[in-house]
């Protein structure tokens, strides 16, 4: 049992492989991937996160349980990283990984995603007092959210210190700039198909990589990837406007 959680963690707490990592100019590449990628499909969790501190009276007691989920969200997500990067070895969890973020692809461009929400009652039934009924219930929102990210993180790189600091960044990043992603989302639109694109690309990323198949696209290229993917985005979305506003103004002369 010692050894089997030893080789989950482990790689955690390997110096040389942090110390590689945060010198490797390649590594942060991908590391900026995972966050950009975390900030672009976490917006709709962070809104959903917000939405369940309404039920506290006060502003300090709302910030204070978003601070608690925050350290609970680092605690899960070392967790879930762990786990996931001992199961992603194995090709049939690579196989139904793909699959399901595919399908997240499939449902998005479908209109069909299922809201992921929690309804929260005026009063805990748990026996709870209600500040600490919200915080439980954050922490849970934060698995489920985690789910899909640590996926496509482990699918764009195996190394568990890459996909655990992009998570981090990713995690804080999303809860202090959620309100500026959604204007910056609302203003350029195209910015979340594109991120269910790059959702598409990591998915046949993984596929790819069963021993069947054996096609292994690097992370570095996939960091570059990302980065080619938002240009383009932001090249079309001004094409876009511009041709909007040209008619415009053939309209109005």
């Amino acid at each position: 049992m010692l050894d089997w959680v030893s080789n989950l963690y482990g790689p955690f707490f390997d110096t040389h492989n942090w110390s590689t990592v945060i010198t490797s100019g390649d590594d942060w590449l991908i590391i900026l991937s995972l966050v950009t990628i975390e900030c672009l499909l976490s917006v709709d969790n962070a809104v959903v996160l917000a939405a369940q501190t309404q039920a506290l009276p006060t502003k300090v007691q709302r910030e204070k349980s978003l601070f608690y989920g925050l350290w609970g969200a680092y605690l899960f997500r070392f967790l879930i990283i762990g786990v996931g990067t001992y199961m992603i070895h194995f090709w049939e969890i690579k196989v139904i990984g793909s699959l399901y973020l595919f399908y997240l692809v499939y449902t998005f461009f479908r209109k069909t995603r299922v809201v992921r929400t929690h309804k929260l009652a005026g009063k805990s039934k748990s026996g709870l007092s209600l500040f600490w009924s919200v915080v439980l219930q954050i922490e849970f929102m934060d698995v489920v959210f985690s789910i899909d990210s640590v996926l496509a993180s482990l699918a764009i790189s195996p190394n568990p210190v890459i996909v655990l600091i992009g998570g981090m960044i990713g995690i804080l990043a999303m809860r202090g700039v959620a309100e500026v992603i959604m204007k910056l989302m609302v203003i350029i639109p195209e910015l979340q198909p594109m991120a269910y694109i790059l959702i598409g690309i990591i998915a046949l990323k993984l596929f790819l990589s069963i021993p069947l198949i054996d096609i292994e696209i690097p992370a570095s290229v996939f960091g570059l990837i990302v980065i080619g993917a938002v240009i383009i985005t932001l090249i079309i979305h001004y094409v876009r406007k511009g041709r909007q506003n040209q008619h415009e103004r053939s309209d109005n002369s």
